[in-house]
């Protein structure tokens, strides 16, 4: 028996496959990454002994002020970044500078809140001894995990519409219930001090 070369392939697969959508199992590492940041920090924050203080800067009457201040900047230059999203995604009038706008708020909010959460990781570690306090020690946990699994996402191609905005309104979540439950005590407690 010949074979026909003319002949059509119907039972032979294509060898230039047609570009499907890729499978949620990409979204894995993303995931695992999130919660291996978590529960590391909540682990380390459990383990080590805290050291009371970490840092103050002249001008600030106590730590809980600096922090308190820092946490309200980065809180801030996140509202900057909601806005900025929205203009993007043209829920709102913008400039064509809105996604730089937008990039270098989060780079902002991150760089300020970065040393609050290593002061209240050294420092204080994961308390629990309020329910205050017990939010506020998960939700710091839970923002650098989600955090993280934002930043890998951006990466990747193809993602669902739905995702980016998804995971950045839940990182701005969690960073609002965070400075609620930090910044805005401190100051309705001690009053807006520097």
């Amino acid at each position: 028996m010949t074979v026909d070369p003319n002949a059509a392939t119907q039972g032979f697969p294509s060898p230039h496959p047609a570009h499907r959508r890729p499978g949620g199992a990409r979204f894995v590492v993303p995931a695992l990454v999130a919660a291996a940041v978590a529960v590391a920090l909540g682990v380390y924050g459990r383990a080590h002994d805290p050291a009371g203080t970490a840092f103050n800067l002249a001008g600030f009457s106590s730590t809980g002020a600096v922090k308190s201040w820092l946490a309200t900047t980065a809180f801030f230059f996140a509202v900057v970044q909601v806005v900025s999203a929205f203009m993007i995604y043209g829920k709102l009038p913008g400039p064509s500078w809105a996604p730089v706008l937008h990039r270098w708020s989060g780079r902002v909010a991150f760089l300020v809140a970065v040393p609050v959460a290593v002061h209240c990781l050294y420092a204080l570690g994961c308390q629990t001894y309020s329910p205050r306090v017990l939010w506020h020690s998960l939700l710091g946990c839970f923002f650098f995990g989600t955090f993280s699994a934002k930043m890998l996402l951006l990466r990747m191609e193809r993602l669902p519409g739905w995702l980016l905005p998804f995971v950045g309104g839940l990182v701005f979540t969690v960073l609002t219930a965070i400075w609620l439950t930090s910044a805005l005590w401190f100051f309705r407690t001690f009053g807006v001090t520097t």
